[in-house]
C-alpha cells in the first residue's frame, strides 16, 4: 500500500509539473528573453538564445532528457542535474541553487537566471553543444525576424 501512496504523489507531482509547462513560440520567447536581460548579455544576442533552446528542447518548457550516466537535463535550455539543479535523485553541484522541477513550468525567469550563470563560465555558449554545432557562426536574424524587437543578432565570435 505504501508503494502505490508513493507511486500516486510521484504521479500527481508530475502532473501539476505538466500542468504549469508551456510549450514557446519563438518571438513570445524572444520578448521573454529581451525583458530578462538576455539580449547582448555578455556579447550574445537573443538569436543565440532562440536558436540554441530551438535546438536543446524546441522551446518546450517541460522536456527532460535522460542522459546513459544517470543525470538528466531540464527545460527550455536542457539544464544538467550534475552541474545546474539538483533532481533529488542523482549527485549534483546544484550551481544553480534551484530544484530541477522548478525548472519545469512557463515562468522563466528563475531558468534564465541559471543560464545566465552557465554562460558566466569559461565555457559561454559553448557549454550547449546544440549551440556550437547548430548556431555558432550562423546568420541568427532568422530566430528573431517578423518578433517586432531589436534584439542583437550576431553571435559573439570566440575561438573554437
Amino acid at each position: 500500500m505504501q508503494t502505490l501512496s508513493a507511486v500516486l504523489v510521484t504521479l500527481t507531482m508530475l502532473m501539476a509539473a505538466t500542468v504549469d509547462a508551456k510549450l514557446y513560440e519563438c518571438c513570445e520567447l524572444a520578448v521573454k528573453m529581451e525583458e530578462a536581460s538576455l539580449n547582448g548579455f555578455m556579447g550574445y544576442g537573443v538569436g543565440d538564445w532562440l536558436c540554441t533552446a530551438h535546438y536543446e528542447s524546441g522551446f518546450d518548457t517541460s522536456f527532460v532528457d535522460h542522459n546513459p550516466d544517470g543525470n538528466s537535463e531540464y527545460g527550455i535550455f536542457q539544464l544538467n542535474s550534475a552541474w545546474w539543479c539538483d533532481n533529488g535523485v542523482t549527485p549534483t553541484q546544484n550551481l544553480c541553487h534551484i530544484d530541477c522541477h522548478d525548472l519545469l513550468n512557463g515562468h522563466i525567469l528563475d531558468y534564465i537566471m541559471c543560464a545566465k550563470q552557465v554562460l558566466s563560465t569559461q565555457n559561454g555558449m559553448k557549454a550547449w553543444n546544440s549551440w556550437s554545432r547548430h548556431c555558432y557562426d550562423h546568420d541568427l536574424s532568422e530566430w528573431i525576424k517578423g518578433c517586432n524587437m531589436h534584439a542583437k543578432t550576431n553571435p559573439k565570435k570566440i575561438n573554437s
